[in-house]
Order: structure tokens, then C-alpha cells, then sequence
């Protein structure tokens, strides 16, 4: 009893900074500010089943484990399994022999005290005598820091909906602590990843975690870390593409997944997209995803063989695709590999303050640049409605000195308070006045091709040398390829497999056209494609005829009938 009691303490009584920063988190305020999203009770019983937590089990003799319980929506669920196994089906009904059965952790006090009471009110509501009751739910859960607490042991399941929070959010002193503790914490990494990490570490041999969280780590590149020791130690089980069902108990912007692993041998991964949020028919995809054998007839399930490798984004879409993508990857080289170079436009973190009407900007005539944004490229073409961007940078890449550029001076100096507002400019306050992102002047002159990041096709716009992007523009340009040539393989079938594989979607099935996605397209060198297909591809670019940009481009590749058709799947369910 002593020992369990002592889960409920801090976890650091020595560390005062991590034991305040703890306890400032525990009282913070809206479910909002937390990361809370709370989970229809359908999804619940789910995930519960996919899990094999379920009450035709000896579920007295497995441990669960519920890492941010809420206001109880998986925990509660799981107690009602748990104790109409244990009335049914144990031998022993004493019930202080469950008092290993259940560990669950939740750090917003408030929350813990609510859900607390409502475990011990459903314990006496199973005949356990209300001081037992007390007992169990004192040792059963745990107010604290899941990633810190302490949780000895193993655990056969792990379920629940990890919290949704940026990683800049936390306070630094955690956050160090966190980065100390868990090696999947990378780049941007949201506060789930350590979640899933110090789960999946938490399972028992053969144990399953389950968890319906934002599928954003699978492929994105903070997910790397993550997604290599899963490749590494686990298999993936179970995945079920959740965007856009009604999965929440409030209508959240999200792309959530349910995603069952275990630790077990690596094997077959089997998908489902998008089901009925109904009682039964997620009952009875349960009942495909876990069956022995994989039903063959009226299946929404299929299996794909080989989803998780090393750290690489993990491909979910249909099979036909994937095995198109491995050939090309095999035997072609990655774009920047061939000569190419992906960018992005210039971020200046103060827009109102650093870009305007190009002839209206009152500064020195080399320090402003003619600036190219999205609104210019909407019609396929560059229609440049005249803005500009001022450039505070010499052409070797330091700052000007502003006392020889008076009117520039005068330019910031007016609008100081918004420039020296910015992150960069309080990390480095002597450099106020630069943009974000350093302006290199030459870029303007180069020719190049512009991308925006979001759209449902790919759209790619030649741009003769004239303007500098803006940051929500991605650019190419090339030192061997034609520019027209290449822009028909962007506009091609093959540009957008690469990025819908490797590429977050976005509500609407939106792609995300970013520079690590495109960096992903395979190409072969320039030299490598005969003059008559270069031909062929710069005309179809010029005549923006995507129909014959792919029939060029799928000759370059050496597509074969079946590898074109694939390309038509467009992430289609087809069988394994």
C-alpha cells in the first residue's frame, strides 16, 4: 500500500523547477489549452476490441494501462470489461485481486478528482464495499505527469487518446527533462510522440497498445525517430484511417488514426479507411482486423506486407502504388540527385512590415526585390499584381548597415515594434531587422518553378527569372533539365504518387506539395531521356496538356499497363 500510494507523489521532490512546472500543469485551465479531445464511446469499444481487452477474457490476470484518462472515456469502459470478466469468470472473486489490474495517469487535478470519484461510485456499484472501492481507486490511478511518473512493470494493453500539444508549449525545464528521458522526441514532434514511445516501451511480450491520435508522425519528418522503433521492435498491427468520421465527441480539426502495435515479430499490417462511426459495423471491422485469416469477400480490411522500414514515412495507400513507388525508387535517383534544387520563398515573420506595393515601398531601389506570391499563379501562368520585398541583406549574406541605406533606416525604424516583436529578433536583437529566412538576391534572376504547398493536383508554374517566392511558394530550379521537361513530370501522374505517398493529407484530401515531399520524386538524369521524348515533354508542358505530359512521362519511366493503372488508384482500397 505504501509503495502504491507513493505513485501519487511527485516524481521529483528534489528538482523543484521540473516539480513546479509539474504542478503549474496540473492546474492549467481549459481541456483546450491541454490537448484534451475526448473519444465517442463507439470509437471506445474499438479500439478496446482491437486490443483483445475484451470480457471473454481472463482480464483479472492482464494489466492496462490508460496514460491520460480524462474525464474516463477509456477507463471507464475498461473497468465495466474488467469486472464483468471478473464476476463471470474468475475463480478467485476477492476483489483486492484486482488491484494490480488497471493503472491509469492524468495530470490536470480537477479531472483526476472528477473521474476518481466516478471510479469508485462504478467499483461500489459492482457490489465492492465502498472502503475497497476507495482502496482500488487509489491504487488504480495515478495523478501525475505520465512521462515522468513512475509505472513499474509491464502492461498487456495500452489504450487511450494521447494528448495534442506543441512541444513549444511546455515549459522548457520540462521539456529538457522530456528530451532527457525519450530518444523519439525530434524537430517539431507534437507531446504524443514521447506518449506512444514511452508506451510502447511499457508492453508486456505480446502486448498491444491502441491509441486513436493525429496520424501526422507516420509520415512527417519529426516521426522518423519514432517510426524506426516501431520498424524496429514492433509490428503494426492495425491501421485505421479516421479522417473526417465523427470519431470525437466534438468537431475537432484534425487526422486521426486508430493504430494498434504490438511487441511481437513484425508481419502483415492490415487497413481500413474511414468507416461508419455505428456500434455494429465497427463491431464487426473488429472482428476482420483481429480474425485469424483476413476475410476475402465484402472486406472494408486489407493487408499490405512490409509498411514499416527503418525510419521511413509508412505507406498506407494501395498496394499497387506501393510496389510501383519501391521500382522507381530502386532505379532511379532522387531529384536534387540529378541536378535540381527544392526551396522555399522568403518567410520575413512580419509580412505588413517587409512586403507591400513594389513602387510604393520607400526604400533604397537594391534593397527591395519584386516578389512572386500565390495570388500571382493562380491562372497556371505569373501574373504579377506588383508587390515587392524588402531585402536587408548584403550579397554575401550579412546585414546591411542601415546607416548607409538612410531610407531603409527610416523604413524599419517606423515599424520597429512590430519587426523587433519577432522571435529572431529577441533571440538576437543587434540582427532586429532581419527576415526570417535570409534574402538571396540572385534567386530572383534564376528561372524556376513555383508550387504552391496545398492543393488537391499538382500545380506548377514556370517563372522566367524575375521575382523573388514567397514563403507559402516552394520553387525548383535546375542546372541539366529543361525547366518546360520538368515541369511536365510535376504535372505527371508520377509527381503526385511520390507526394500522396510520403505526404500528410489534408481535410478535403488535400496534398501538402512541401520540399521534403518533393525531394522524394524519383527522376532520371537528363541525359538519360531521349531527345525525342525532351521534345515531347517540353511541348506538353508548354501547352499545359497534363494528358500528354503523362503520356511522355510515363514513356521516360518505362511504365508498364498494369504500373499506369496503378497510378489511377489515387490511394484506392484495392486488394492486397
Amino acid at each position: 500500500m505504501t509503495v502504491e500510494l507513493s505513485l501519487r507523489q511527485a516524481s521529483f521532490p528534489d528538482l523543484c523547477p521540473i516539480t513546479a512546472a509539474v504542478e503549474a500543469l496540473s492546474d492549467a485551465g481549459s481541456a483546450d489549452q491541454r490537448g484534451a479531445v475526448f473519444t465517442r464511446p463507439e470509437v471506445v469499444d474499438f479500439i478496446l476490441d482491437l486490443t483483445g481487452y475484451t470480457a471473454d477474457r481472463p482480464l483479472w490476470d492482464m494489466r492496462l494501462l490508460e496514460p491520460c484518462f480524462g474525464a474516463g472515456d477509456f477507463l471507464l469502459p475498461a473497468i465495466d470489461r474488467l469486472l464483468a470478466a471478473w464476476q463471470t469468470h474468475a475463480a478467485d472473486r476477492v476483489p483486492e485481486s484486482l488491484a494490480d489490474c488497471i493503472r491509469a495517469v492524468e495530470l490536470h487535478r480537477e479531472t483526476y478528482d472528477r473521474t476518481f470519484a466516478q471510479v469508485v461510485a462504478r467499483l461500489a456499484g459492482a457490489g465492492i464495499g465502498r472502503g475497497v472501492a476507495n482502496w482500488l481507486a487509489e491504487l488504480w490511478l495515478v495523478q501525475g505527469d505520465y512521462l515522468l511518473a513512475a509505472l513499474p512493470g509491464h502492461f498487456d494493453v495500452v489504450v487511450g487518446n494521447p494528448p495534442y500539444v506543441r512541444t513549444e508549449l511546455i515549459p522548457d525545464v520540462l521539456m529538457a527533462e522530456y528530451r532527457a528521458r525519450y530518444t523519439t522526441i525530434y524537430d517539431r514532434a507534437d507531446l504524443y510522440i514521447p506518449f506512444i514511445e514511452r508506451s510502447l516501451r511499457g508492453l508486456a511480450s505480446g502486448g498491444a497498445l491502441g491509441f486513436i491520435c493525429a496520424d501526422r508522425w507516420m509520415k512527417n519528418r519529426y516521426g522518423g525517430p519514432l517510426r524506426a522503433l516501431v520498424a524496429a521492435q514492433f509490428h503494426l498491427r492495425v491501421y485505421v484511417d479516421m479522417t473526417g468520421t465523427p470519431a470525437f465527441h466534438a468537431n475537432v480539426i484534425a487526422y486521426p488514426a486508430v493504430t494498434v502495435i504490438t511487441r511481437d515479430k513484425p508481419g502483415p499490417t492490415r487497413i481500413a479507411h474511414r468507416p461508419s462511426i455505428d456500434r455494429a459495423v465497427l463491431a464487426a471491422l473488429a472482428g476482420d482486423l483481429t480474425a485469424a485469416r483476413l476475410p476475402k469477400s465484402h472486406s472494408a480490411v486489407r493487408e499490405l506486407v512490409g509498411v514499416t522500414c527503418r525510419d521511413e514515412p509508412w505507406i498506407l495507400e494501395s498496394s499497387r502504388q506501393m510496389a510501383l513507388v519501391r521500382r522507381l525508387e530502386g532505379a532511379f535517383p532522387l531529384l536534387e540527385d540529378t541536378g535540381c534544387r527544392v526551396g522555399i520563398g522568403v518567410a520575413t515573420g512580419a509580412d505588413g512590415a517587409y512586403i507591400g506595393l513594389l513602387d510604393e515601398l520607400d526604400v533604397e531601389a537594391d534593397r527591395k526585390l519584386p516578389l512572386v506570391m500565390t495570388g500571382d499563379i493562380a491562372t497556371g501562368t505569373v501574373r504579377w499584381r506588383g508587390y515587392g520585398v524588402i531585402n536587408p541583406f548584403r550579397d554575401d549574406g550579412g546585414l546591411v548597415d542601415l546607416s548607409a541605406y538612410p531610407r531603409l533606416r527610416r523604413h524599419l525604424e517606423d515599424r520597429r515594434a512590430e519587426i523587433a516583436a519577432r522571435h529572431c529578433a529577441r533571440k538576437a536583437p543587434a540582427s532586429w531587422y532581419r527576415t526570417i529566412d535570409r534574402i538571396t538576391p540572385s534567386l530572383a534572376g534564376k528561372p524556376k518553378l513555383l508550387i504552391p504547398d496545398i492543393k488537391g493536383e499538382a500545380h506548377i508554374v514556370y517563372e522566367s527569372g524575375q521575382f523573388y517566392p514567397h514563403h507559402n511558394l516552394y520553387y525548383v530550379t535546375a542546372d541539366a533539365w529543361d525547366l518546360h521537361a520538368l515541369q511536365a513530370v510535376l504535372l505527371s501522374g508520377i509527381a503526385r504518387l511520390f507526394v500522396a505517398t510520403y505526404s500528410t493529407r489534408m481535410r478535403g484530401g488535400y496534398l501538402r506539395f512541401q520540399a521534403q515531399y518533393l525531394r522524394r520524386i524519383r527522376l532520371p538524369h537528363w541525359h538519360a531521356v531521349s531527345p525525342t521524348l525532351q521534345q515531347e515533354l517540353r511541348q506538353a508542358a508548354r501547352a499545359h496538356d497534363v494528358a500528354a505530359c503523362n503520356q511522355a512521362v510515363f514513356r521516360v519511366y518505362g511504365l508498364s499497363a498494369d504500373e499506369c493503372a496503378a497510378l489511377d488508384d489515387r490511394g484506392a482500397h484495392d486488394a492486397a
